[in-house]
């Protein structure tokens, strides 16, 4: 198996050939149990992927009836060489489902049995000190348009553990409906976990910490709604 240009800037094959027919029943097995779309595209692009990179162009495998467990092993060697463990362990635990559901469905031995997951290392993400955040705060104070939308954008980071994606997505509508002239010049952004949206059940994660109020000089009032998560 070549290793090619870095995994970042490379696409994954995904043509899996001969194989292509049991993950297209895949595919409906896990739609049929109302899994999320994303999810059905994550399994089914991983097994695409096994059969795609590794089975077809290592192998002279053509059917999943195929394959060992060394063959999984390899391929997990392969996506540790080039990724992170924690990705390797994703890919794993998506196999682990096809092959499980394979299994049932072909009658016959499940390759992935006696295999185990990556072990996954957690790493520690370092986080500001209180002394910092106050230094950074304290170095976007000022009367300037920049300083304080430096110091509105801080104060959002500080008070909601808003995500970057998620500050960048934040749009203002002076037409929003819910706007009334008491609230000229105060808006207010209330930051909620994944699964917290509408048509969700808020299971998975509750709102994520609070709500902040930016008025017109830039200055934020923080009121607490939920736990805290600190900084995405």
């Amino acid at each position: 198996m070549t290793t090619g240009a870095p995994a970042s800037r490379q696409r994954k094959p995904l043509d899996a050939g001969t194989f292509e027919p049991a993950i297209g029943s895949f595919r409906l097995h896990l739609a049929a149990e109302a899994k999320a779309a994303r999810t059905v595209r994550t399994y089914t692009d991983a097994v695409r992927w096994l059969a795609a990179a590794h089975l077809i162009p290592c192998t002279s495998y053509r059917s999943w009836e195929d394959v060992r467990g060394q063959d999984i092993q390899r391929w997990m060697v392969w996506l540790l060489s080039r990724y992170s463990d924690a990705y390797a362990s994703n890919q794993y635990r998506a196999l682990r489902q096809f092959f499980r559901w394979w299994a049932e469905e072909e009658d016959l031995p499940d390759p992935m049995t006696r295999l185990r997951a990556p072990q996954v290392v957690v790493k520690l993400v370092p986080v500001f000190t209180s002394g910092e955040l106050s230094a950074l705060e304290q170095s976007c104070r000022g009367r300037g348009f920049a300083q304080r939308r430096d110091h509105a954008i801080i104060s959002v980071f500080r008070a909601t553990g808003i995500r970057l994606s998620e500050m960048a997505g934040i749009r203002y509508d002076p037409d929003d409906p819910r706007r009334s002239d008491v609230d000229l010049w105060r808006r207010e952004i209330v930051v909620r976990g994944k699964a917290a949206g509408p048509g969700s059940s808020g299971s998975a994660m509750r709102p994520r910490a609070a709500s902040i109020a930016i008025s017109a000089s830039g200055q934020g009032t923080r009121r607490r709604t939920g736990r805290s998560s600190g900084w995405g």
